[in-house]
């Protein structure tokens, strides 16, 4: 693994952009995003994504941590279909870690990673800044191949190839995968650590009308079992509750 995706290097600029969904993974990137002394600037995407409700918890995150700015950019997927997430297409409930990673699930959604740190690399370009965070994880991994380090790793290499920055040598682009390594409990007490209030963020794929987390889509299960590994009470709100 190369420090790159780990952790903070000799910065060019103060700033940085963090890719920031709304739910637990990102928001505790943004968390250790400011605890490196960065200045920050939060990027969103309202993408044709079931779980919008996402969007609210980014706001909300980007308020909390002091963000110099938080853009939330309409960019709909959902006119290409081909995801759970983006299409009528049902998310899968109930699944065992086991066939989690048996096979890249329905709720891909089509070089998603890829866009989303495309549009980023252009902001943080047209801010003076080389240096993009984003949450990935591939320890509890639910079979998305734009979540493996080979990938982060990849689309650095295209940064320094693609861009004015890059060419002119003025800058050393770093993307920054800080949690790519940390299984869901290191993650989750990693962002306790740093201030994070996990009430706030929102990560199930098939919320109720009312925002409330199934407890069965892949999503949900992975965030219930690490907060349980963690010896923590998971503060989200769940269909099952019946109150919000």
């Amino acid at each position: 693994m190369t420090s790159s995706l780990l952790q903070s290097e000799t910065k060019s600029s103060n700033r940085a952009v963090v890719l920031l969904s709304g739910g637990l993974d990102s928001s505790t990137t943004l968390a250790i995003a400011r605890s490196l002394g960065y200045e920050l600037y939060a990027l969103s995407f309202d993408y044709g994504q079931k779980h919008r409700f996402e969007l609210q918890a980014a706001r909300n995150l980007a308020e909390a941590f002091g963000t110099i700015s938080h853009v939330v950019m309409s960019l709909d997927l959902s006119v290409f279909g081909g995801s759970a997430l983006t299409s009528d297409l049902p998310v899968p409930k109930g699944r065992s870690e086991q066939e989690m990673e048996q096979s890249i699930p329905v709720t891909y959604v089509p070089a998603r990673n890829t866009v989303f740190l495309s549009v980023a690399m252009g902001w943080a370009e047209s801010l003076g800044a080389s240096d993009i965070f984003l949450g990935v994880n591939a320890v509890d991994y639910s079979g998305y191949p734009d979540c493996r380090a080979e990938f982060i790793r990849s689309f650095e290499a295209l940064a320094n190839l693609a861009t004015k920055t890059g060419v002119e040598e003025t800058a050393k682009w770093k993307i920054h995968a800080p949690l790519i390594e940390l299984t869901k409990a290191e993650i989750i007490r990693k962002g306790l650590e740093l201030g994070v209030d996990y009430a706030m963020t929102h990560t199930c794929y098939d919320p109720d009308s009312l925002g409330r987390a199934c407890g069965n889509c892949d999503a949900c299960l992975l965030r219930l079992q690490g907060f349980e590994q963690a010896g923590e009470k998971d503060p989200a709100i769940y269909q099952s509750s019946g109150t919000i």
